[in-house]
C-alpha cells in the first residue's frame, strides 16, 4: 500500500470519527490502568461492568490496597484470568505508592516494570491517558493492519513498528482508536461488513463481501451511514454514573500527541 492510500484513509477515519476515544469507562490514569489490566482476554464491556462497582469502592492505589487481593477478586470474578489479575493489580498498587507517590508514571520503562503490564498495555496507557502517540496492537488492530495492508506484519510488535513508520503524523494519536474501532465493528473476524466500509475502494483485502453503498460526494461516508448520521436513533438514559461515561474522561495530554 502506497503513502496516498494510508493518507485517503485516515483522513476518512477522521472526518467519520474526529475524536475517537476508548470504550472503557475511567475517570483517572489508575483507574484507566486497572481497566487495561483487566480487559486482556475480557470485553469491554465486561470489564465496565466490573469496574462501575469496583471503582466506587477502589479507585486510588491506596483505596486498591486497602481492599486486598481477597475482596479485589468478589469484584472482578467474572472476568477470565481474574485471580492472577487480582494480584498484579494489588502488586502494582503497592508499588506505585512506594516507587510513584500513588502515580501512574507516564514513560514505558515505569509502566512495563510494573506486574501485569506488557508493552500493548503500556502503549493504551500512554495514547489514551497521557496524549503520546503510541499505537498500541491488538487483535482487531491485528487484523485490520494486515487485511488491508496498511501495514502487514508476521506479528504484534512488527504491525506496531510499521504502523509507526507509515502512518501518518497528524493521525497517530487516533489511530490506535480509528483501527480498533473498525476492526470491532466493520472489519470482524469472520463475515466483515465490507459493504459498510468507508475505505472499501482503498483496502487491499482481496475477498471483499457484498456491493458498496454509493457515496457520490466522495465524503468517505456511505448513504446508510450518512442516513445513520443524519437520523440518529434515539437513546434510553441510562442508570450509570455520567463521570463513568466510556471515554468521556480526558486529561491534559503530558505531551504533544
Amino acid at each position: 500500500m502506497n503513502a496516498a492510500k494510508r493518507q485517503e484513509i485516515f483522513r476518512r477515519f477522521q472526518t467519520n470519527n474526529p475524536r475517537p476515544v476508548t470504550e472503557l469507562a475511567y475517570r483517572s490514569p489508575f483507574e484507566l490502568l486497572v481497566a487495561v489490566m483487566l480487559s486482556a482476554q475480557a470485553t469491554d464491556k465486561s470489564v465496565n461492568q466490573a469496574t462501575e462497582k469496583l471503582f466506587r469502592t477502589a479507585s486510588t492505589p491506596e483505596a486498591m490496597v486497602r481492599l486486598g487481593e481477597k475482596r479485589l477478586k468478589t469484584f472482578i470474578r467474572n472476568i477470565g484470568l481474574y485471580n492472577t489479575k487480582a494480584t498484579n493489580i494489588i502488586k502494582t498498587a503497592e508499588i506505585l505508592l512506594t516507587k510513584h507517590q500513588g502515580q501512574v508514571p507516564d514513560n514505558r520503562a515505569a509502566l512495563e516494570a510494573l506486574p501485569g503490564v506488557g508493552r500493548k498495555t503500556a502503549n493504551v496507557v500512554l495514547n489514551t491517558a497521557f496524549g503520546r502517540p503510541t499505537i498500541a496492537v491488538d487483535t482487531h488492530i491485528f487484523r485490520v493492519a494486515n487485511r488491508t495492508r496498511i501495514a502487514p506484519g508476521k506479528n504484534v510488535t512488527e504491525v506496531e513498528q510499521r504502523l509507526l513508520r507509515h502512518v501518518p503524523e497528524e493521525f497517530k494519536k487516533n489511530a490506535h482508536h480509528w483501527l480498533i474501532l473498525h476492526g470491532r465493528y466493520v472489519c470482524t473476524a469472520r463475515n466483515p461488513r465490507c459493504s459498510d466500509c468507508l475505505i472499501r475502494d482503498l483496502c487491499e483485502y482481496p475477498d471483499k463481501t457484498a456491493s458498496p453503498p454509493a457515496d457520490p460526494d466522495n465524503t468517505g461516508i456511505s448513504k446508510t451511514a450518512a442516513r445513520r448520521r443524519a437520523s440518529p436513533r434515539k437513546q434510553q438514559p441510562r442508570a450509570s454514573r455520567p463521570e463513568t461515561v466510556p471515554g468521556r474522561h480526558r486529561h491534559k495530554p503530558a505531551e504533544g500527541n
